[in-house]
Parts: C-alpha cells; structure tokens; sequence
C-alpha cells in the first residue's frame, strides 16, 4: 500500500464552472482516486475554491455585492455542482478560510527567512479610473516575442512565454480598454534563479522516471530557459496579508503563492477535522508517499516551476540554503498530471460570448455518468478534444446504452424471467471460460492504464470487454433455451453473464460510479459499490465573523473505506434478482437540435 495525494486544480470562485473545467481537473483526477482505493492505497484527495484576485472584485463590482459575498454564493455552486457529479474528495475547502490564512503566511515567512524573498521596486497596472490594481492577466496587448495579439500581461499563449504587463506592445485593460497607468511599488519576488537548479535537477528526475506526459515535461523545462524572479504581492485589498507588511493594508500575497499552498493547507485542514490534527503528514513528510496533481494546461508552470520552487525555498533546498519551518521537510509533486482544453462545437469556451454548458445546466439535464463517460471516452487528455452534442447523443446511445447497458439488463431480465435468481452454474464449456478469463484479465490491463494516466485506452478496454460480453450472449442464444432439457446450459450461461456483469461493473466504476451502484442493485447488491461524497456545513476552524458568530461554510468530503478490491468477487449463487429498469436513459436525437438553439437563444 502506498499512500497518494490526489491533488486537484482549484476552481475558481467568480463564477460557476462549465463542463471544460471538470473534464480538465474534475473527472480525471476522481477515476484515479476511486481505483487507486480499490487497489489498497490510502488516498488523500483534496481542493476547494479559490477565492482571491481582482477577478473576484471585479465580478462582486458588477454584481455590486461584497467579494465575500461573491465568493460565498460561487462557493456553494461549486460544492454542490461537483458533488453531483460524484467527484469523492476527502476535503473539498476554500481558500478564505482560517486555516488557509495561517498555513500560507507560515510558509511565506520560512520560503522569506531562507532567503528566496527578494523585495524589488516594480512598475504595476493601475486603473486610471478606479484607482485599483490590474492584475497580469487582465492587460492583453501585442507579444514582444513573437508578434501575437491577444498576449497576457503574464503571459504569451501563442510563444508560452512569461511576460510583463510592460512588456507588451500596446497595453490596454480586458476590464474597459483603457491604457493602464504603470507606476512604482515594492513587491516581494520569489527568487527563481537561486531554485533554478534545484528545480532543473528535480525535472530531470522526473523526466528520467518516464512517467510524465511528455508535452508537460518538456513545456516544464523550457521555462527554465529564461526563468527570473517571479512577484509573489499585489497591490490590492482582497487577499491574504502579507507577513511582515501589516503597516501596507493595501498589499496581499499574490495567488500564484496563495493558492497553490491549497494543497497543503487543505491537507491540515483535513487532519484536523479528522480528529489527528497531524495525519497530514503522512501524505507530506513521507518520502515514500506519491502525490498527483490534476490540472489543465494553462495551469502547468504554477505546478511545475511556482509551486516546487515555493517547496524547495520552504525546504531550503535551493542555492541560498536554509531549514524547513515546523511544516517539516515537505515532498515534492511526483507527477504533474495535465489535461488539454475541452471546446464546444469546435469554439473556446467562453462565458462572456455565450459559448459554455455549464456543469449545474447539463446535470439538470442528464445523467451525471453520461457527462463522465464522455469526458473519461473523448476528452482532452493529451491533445485538445471539442465537445459537440451530436457526439454526445451518440456515445450515450450507441455505447453506454445500447453496449453495457444492454449487457446489464439483458442478464439481468433473463435471470429473473427464467430463474428469479442467480442459478447455480453446471460445467463450463471452452467459450465461458475464455470469457471469463478475458474478464477477468482486464482488471490488470484497465488498473495498469488507470494508474498510469491512460484513462481514454482504460475505459476502451473495459468497452472493449464489454463488447466480448455482448458477442457471447450473440453467440450463446440463452434466449432460445427453452426445453427443460436446455435449463442445465441456461443456467451455466446466465451465470457466466453474472460474473462478467460483476466484474466489469467493479471496472467501470471509477469511471461511472452512479450507475455502478445502479448495476449493483439490478444485480441483487446493496448498491454500494462507489461511496458517494457528502455536503458538510462546518464552522471555520480559527475565525468568526465579525459580530463574534461562528462563520460557517460547505464542505465536501465523505467515507471511502469501504469500497471493493480491484479484483474478481465471486457472485453469489441464489441471490435474488428483481425485474430490472434501465440504468441509462437512452437520448432522443431532437436534443442536438434542442441544445444548439438553447445555446443561441
């Protein structure tokens, strides 16, 4: 048993999140995770929303509420968005929270004290005609480098380089257009260059591990090619206040420090919720623990160069030595596990022009496991996948229905007319037992690709599987034995069909764990097979609000101890099945058309 952190994007609280963002972070890392467990390890998964930055003012700005306020309500969506998508986080938190406050500032002060803080005087953004400050991100202007429009003031999407606000030709701000003013302000930079070569040395270990996508590692070493202090401040009143400066209320720590201590935080938060406030530490302070990071792409330099450089200043494992603070020596990512971008209708999704299917939309809609299997079957694992509803509706129909759902209540259908329960099997000819053995075989080939981050060749194989299941029941004819002379073979393939339903019901769950209970319970099970995540109301661990009440969030978390063995279990013979319903709705064509005008309207 290994004990692995699953450690998942944050999403961001300004607004609710459509499908491109679960099919980045959302589904991927929840496969891994459920079959992870299954196969012994002592999984830690953990996220939550992230809470700070000027996206959020902004947005509270134009809805003319508080950024609390804004945050607390896009919080709750989220919560509630990826619960009933069944994504099983241990500990799903937010970034506003006590306790995230003090894991954050206690690392800053250490990464400080090492040495890899640097205080320089810099040029940042300011709205002429509010007076804020305009984060990187929300100045476009033309790339020095290489001539692209549409450049960020962090960074160049068409080159991949890191950028300036003043570095771009013609700055003007994505908020109202106008021509940001630039003026002088002290920030703390992490000191990247004196991490360069711990950071160099701790790729190259990875790359030599053979285990990274190979589009991450190299898009993680070419940062190191011209890697420069990073600022770690902003100018701005919504954030974390930074150590040290408690005289300059206008500065918080920026999030590309703030946020990525999630992890982590969100790993004490847990322990101490846990009732072993140090349990954390066993996914951290161990150097035999693995830890996984699941993400998008545009997010891989704050995983692979901002957050380990943050960890080797905080280990003081970089060029200016130092000592770990109480944390302890804290582990590096074993893997940085990045998704490509999701499209819909072969366009980027954007909320502001229209062009986005919100999770809470499309689960009020239809079934939470067709989302997820469409996501695990064509999404953007190692190159750029677009979402259309045509797509949809086929592989809904053509796959989850009319493949393993049809398997499922074919056999079942057939045992209950026939038996009423799961018969007792007589000898079994050539053609069970290569079924059976195939089946069984999968649970190493669909675990070995799962492990590995191969989640689309997985679930194919597992389909494939499926379609053996299928071709068998073709092959064998149950139903035309009829004579009562027949019923000793009847009974010998129905129960061949059970086991095989058992066993890819167990290798599909990962993938589709609503209807695995379903299956489960069609097949005479408790319907128990995937453990599903619960909504918690807490109170905030360190702080109250402002009258002196406790201040009270949503969490999500749930108990995953009791999930099955990856492996075959043995159906029981005589266990009643009823008359089974279907456990996929199968699609009207007419939705694509639906769909489509919905999204003009």
């Amino acid at each position: 048993m290994s004990r692995i952190l699953s450690a998942v994007a944050w999403p961001y609280a300004n607004g609710p999140r459509h499908i491109g963002h679960v099919a980045g972070f959302g589904v991927p890392s929840d496969v891994f995770s459920r079959y992870m467990r299954m196969a012994g390890h002592d999984v830690l998964m953990v996220s939550g929303t992230d809470e700070h930055g000027t996206p959020i003012l902004v947005a509270a700005d134009q809805e003319h509420v508080t950024a609390r306020e804004l945050a607390d309500r896009n919080n709750r969506l989220i919560v509630e968005d990826l619960q009933a998508l069944g994504l099983s986080y241990d500990l799903f938190t937010r970034t506003t929270t006590g306790n995230h406050y003090n894991v954050v500032r206690a690392m800053f002060e250490v990464v400080r004290d090492n040495g890899y803080m640097l205080v320089e005087t810099t040029r940042g953004a300011i709205s002429p005609s509010t007076g804020r400050t305009l984060p990187d991100r929300y100045i476009e202007g033309t790339c020095p480098l290489c001539g692209a429009e549409g450049a960020r003031g962090d960074q160049c999407d068409n080159c991949g380089n890191q950028l300036d606000p003043t570095d771009l030709i013609n700055p003007h701000s994505r908020i109202n257009g106008e021509t940001p003013e630039f003026v002088s302000t002290d920030h703390y930079f992490l000191d990247l260059p004196s991490l360069a070569a711990a950071l160099s040395k701790w790729l190259d270990e990875r790359e030599e591990s053979g285990t990274w996508r190979p589009n991450v590692i190299k898009f993680s070493q070419n940062f190191l090619k011209e890697i420069r202090p990073r600022a770690m401040t902003r100018d701005i009143d919504w954030g974390i206040p930074v150590p040290g400066w408690e005289d300059q209320p206008s500065k918080r720590l920026y999030v590309w420090f703030d946020a990525v201590v999630g992890y982590l935080s969100a790993s004490i938060e847990w322990a101490r919720r846990s009732g072993d406030p140090d349990a954390w530490r066993k996914w951290w302070n161990d150097p035999e623990a693995l830890s996984y990071y699941f993400m998008g792409k545009d997010n891989i330099v704050f995983h692979s160069q901002i957050w380990p450089a943050e960890l080797l200043g905080y280990n003081g494992e970089g060029a200016k030595g130092g000592e770990p603070g109480d944390l302890g020596h804290l582990n590096l990512p074993t893997e940085v596990v990045s998704s490509e971008f999701l499209t819909m209708e072969g366009k980027k999704f954007a909320s502001s022009r229209g062009i986005v299917i919100y999770v809470r939309d499309m689960l009020s809609r239809y079934q939470p496991d067709a989302l997820r299997y469409f996501i695990s079957a064509a999404g953007p694992e190692t190159s750029d996948a677009d979402f259309t509803w045509t797509e949809f509706v086929r592989r809904t129909n053509s796959e989850l229905v009319a493949g393993w759902g049809n398997l499922v209540n074919r056999t079942a259908s057939m045992i209950h007319k026939r038996f009423g329960e799961i018969p007792q099997p007589g000898e079994l000819t050539d053609d069970d037992r290569a079924l059976l053995d195939a089946v069984e075989a999968g649970f190493d080939e669909v675990g070995s690709l799962i492990r590995t981050h191969h989640q689309k060749a997985a679930l194919g194989q597992a389909m494939h599987l499926v379609g053996l299941a299928n071709k068998y029941v073709t092959d064998q004819a149950p139903f035309k034995l009829k004579a009562e002379e027949e019923r000793p073979r009847l009974a010998t393939i129905l129960w061949t069909l059970a086991q095989v339903v058992s066993d890819l019901n167990i290798m599909l769950s990962p993938f589709l764990p609503h209807s695995a209970n379903d299956v489960d319970t069609v097949m005479g099970g408790e319907g128990t097979i995937a453990p599903m995540p619960r909504i918690d109301e807490v109170e905030d661990l360190d702080v109250t609000n402002e009258d002196g009440s406790p201040r009270r969030y949503p969490i999500l978390t749930g108990d995953y101890t009791h999930v099955p063995e990856w492996k075959r279990h043995d159906i029981e013979v005589g266990r009643p099945i009823a008359k089974p319903a279907p456990v996929f709705r199968k699609l009207d064509d007419a939705i694509v058309d639906e769909e489509l005008e919905r999204a003009h309207a």
